[in-house]
């Protein structure tokens, strides 16, 4: 379990109040000038050497994406853009660190944009997150006001402006390209690649997208060392890292642990426990959503964490723990899941606009049973056509829930077929 002084969120559950003065108590923007004095690629290489890796899904090393920045400027902004889109069913981090400790999401911003020469940072929040956007516009103005932000940021020396921009709701604008195109106005589409961000992002100019959480926690990294976060959790896998647990457990909560983590442990110590108990377990969605979902068997023992999870074919993401129990119709659970992707894919490529809606037809026949024996095995390969032929990753997303199901519940698949056919003769 992770040690009180080894937490980086110190008002997750909004115990204190969100504004400058609190925050200043925490210990947040208390230094911040050092860090700015600060070789930028020192900066950069502390990052890297903290092991940290995108906390938003993907998992990519987050000191190596900043070191894609131009160092050297060809006459165009660099820009950082921070993914505060947070649409992911079952994820619900980076809104408590906006609506609770924005300062400390601000103060990353400052330090992360340094460290990339960006002379603006974007923060792209979703649509439906109005309250979180008044926390943070709110916090930006107190930020400005006191000199952290704005001209000589700090007394540094150094120009940095933060804009919040308001989304319009749509899932596939928390893809890195489609996210920049929105910013830009346009429809939420993701790009081609490359040019990748670094080259050509925001408006045109060098940028570099990050999720909520990556950019809160590195001022914190840099104060206290990169050593020291790098001695948390796993090799590969280190730091700390917020969980969010929903579903079928006592106490539903968003925690901050070390990653590495048991599933079990993390369950039972911070949730209560699985409703009915352990042994009522089911399955368990360990990442959000769009990540295959492991059976009792796997959660018995697996660790959470990035490569942990990748052993038994499902992924940390954004570390969003959706629990179900043995009341829950697993068949019907990854259609409502089905749905949902239909409905957000931008229909740009062809095998996710079509795809998507045949998984989701196909499924909701699978609910009641309404298929053959030859279709699960048809269905799983559609979604190996619709895997790895997009531009984005809306199409992985779609497919893998669907694959995790006839990977450890095919026989439930199939007793289902055979039941329907028994009551229609």
């Amino acid at each position: 379990m992770l040690d009180d002084k080894d937490r980086i969120f110190t008002n997750l559950y909004g115990d204190e109040s969100w504004d400058l003065a609190a925050s200043r108590r925490r210990g947040v923007w208390e230094g911040t000038k050092d860090l700015l004095a600060m070789d930028q690629d020192a900066i950069v290489d502390q990052i890297k050497e903290s092991g940290l890796r995108g906390r938003g899904g993907a998992g990519f090393p987050t000191g190596l994406k900043w070191s894609f920045m131009p160092k050297e400027s060809d006459g165009r902004p660099s820009y950082l853009v921070v993914n505060a889109d947070e649409s992911e069913p079952g994820t619900c981090k980076d809104r408590e660190i906006m609506r609770n400790d924005p300062h400390r999401l601000l103060e990353g911003c400052l330090v992360a944009g340094y460290s990339m020469r960006a002379s603006a940072a974007f923060i792209y929040i979703r649509g439906e997150f109005v309250a979180e956007a008044r926390v943070l516009q709110a916090a930006i103005e107190e930020a400005y006001d006191a000199g952290l932000i704005g001209r000589n940021a700090c007394g540094s020396g150094y120009d940095f402006d933060i804009i919040l921009h308001r989304g319009a709701g749509a899932y596939i604008c928390g893809e890195e390209t489609a996210l920049i195109e929105s910013l830009e106005g346009k429809k939420g589409q993701p790009r081609l690649k490359p040019p990748f961000p670094a080259a050509v992002g925001a408006y045109g100019c060098p940028s570099t997208v990050n999720n909520v959480e990556s950019i809160a926690v590195a001022p914190e990294i840099l104060k206290r060392g990169a050593t020291w976060f790098a001695g948390l959790g796993r090799p590969n896998n280190t730091g700390t890292k917020l969980f969010c647990v929903s579903g079928h457990v006592n106490t539903p909560c968003n925690v901050e642990e070390e990653m590495g983590i048991p599933l079990k442990e993390l369950i039972e110590k911070h949730c209560g426990g699985v409703r009915g108990g352990w042994d009522n377990l089911l399955a368990v969605i360990p990442g959000g959503s769009s990540v295959p979902l492991i059976p009792k068997a796997i959660c018995d023992e697996v660790l959470m964490d990035f490569d942990s999870l990748k052993e038994v074919q499902s992924g940390l993401g954004t570390a969003a723990v959706i629990v179900m129990d043995k009341s829950t119709d697993v068949v019907e659970a990854i259609a409502n899941l089905s749905h949902f992707y239909m409905h957000e894919s931008c229909g740009q490529c062809t095998p996710c606009r079509e795809g998507t809606g045949w998984m989701y037809r196909v499924m909701t026949r699978m609910v009641k049973g309404k298929a053959s024996i030859a279709e699960i095995d048809k269905l799983h390969d559609v979604t190996k056509q619709v895997e790895g032929h997009t531009i984005c990753a809306l199409g992985d997303a779609a497919a893998w829930p669907i694959q995790g199901l006839i990977r450890h519940f095919r026989p439930v698949l199939e007793q289902r077929i055979l039941d329907y056919r028994k009551q229609a003769a």
